[in-house]
């Protein structure tokens, strides 16, 4: 059975982010991630967690200035000084959440940058952050994302993935395997999976179109947990999806996929 967690920059966004710790548990959720946790004093976020019995499963680095419409510093050659402050950032919270794995969104290659500049500077801040985090008990982890949400990101498949992750050369680097993602970008789900398991520490899951819960698109859910089940997963797998109508009556989708646990109260 698949080890579900809520991700809460998606899901009961009908509530305050900080009440939203509590409508995941009672949902069933064991463990919760989302985009940024630094708007918030960790003590604030911790008390959520420890009260609702949550594990921090993931969070991303510092990624820019989001509502601006960054998505990432870590391929921008001008803001290295900045990506190695959002690394000790990323450290001091997780310690605190005890949180095990920090995400690393590579950003959208600026004008003027060519993708080799790019990818070096992607790298070098690769090799910067990842021994750092490991030192901390942190995953380091990168994520592909899909170029028709976010256009001009610079990682989106899993091959360019895989070779970053081979130049940047740390054993504390992985892969962050999001299937809406990766469903718009080349499909193959599970034998891509199977394949390059070792290297997956997390994965995350929408249906496809509209990034909804599972069950409303064109990816067979029921086939992927069974498989994930099969080839015996133990990482997490985030729910990253923007529910069709309210989150809560969005939630039928854990009893058709049959990912409830035996006695109907939690998702684990």
């Amino acid at each position: 059975m698949p080890k579900l967690n809520a991700n809460l920059s998606m899901m009961f966004t009908e509530l305050d982010f900080l009440d939203r710790f509590a409508a995941a548990a009672k949902a069933g959720f064991k463990g919760v991630e989302y985009l940024f946790p630094y708007d918030f004093d960790t003590n604030e976020i911790e008390k959520r967690l420890v009260d609702n019995n949550l594990t921090q499963v993931l969070f991303n680095l510092p990624a820019g200035d989001w509502e601006a419409g960054e998505r990432g510093i870590a391929c921008l050659p001008d803001r290295v000084k900045e990506f190695r402050q959002g690394v000790d950032l990323a450290i001091a919270y997780s310690k605190v959440l005890k949180c095990q794995q920090c995400n690393i969104l590579a950003g959208i290659v600026p004008e003027g940058v060519t993708l080799e500049e790019a990818e070096q500077t992607f790298i070098e801040n690769l090799k910067y952050a990842a021994p750092r985090l490991k030192k901390a008990g942190i995953r380091c982890l990168i994520e592909a994302i899909n170029t028709r949400d976010i256009p001009g990101f610079f990682l989106n498949n899993t091959e360019q993935t895989l070779a970053i992750i081979e130049q940047a050369g740390s054993d504390n680097l992985f892969y962050q395997y999001d299937i809406y993602h990766m469903q718009i970008m080349e499909g193959d789900i599970t034998p891509t999976i199977s394949k390059h398991l070792s290297k997956i520490s997390h994965v995350q899951l929408a249906d496809n179109p509209g990034r909804h819960e599972p069950g409303t698109g064109e990816i067979n859910y029921h086939f992927i947990f069974k498989f994930l089940d099969e080839i015996n997963y133990q990482g997490w797998l985030g729910c990253e999806y923007k529910p069709l109508t309210s989150t809560e009556e969005g939630l039928h989708w854990l009893t058709t996929h049959q990912v409830l646990s035996t006695d109907n109260t939690n998702v684990s």
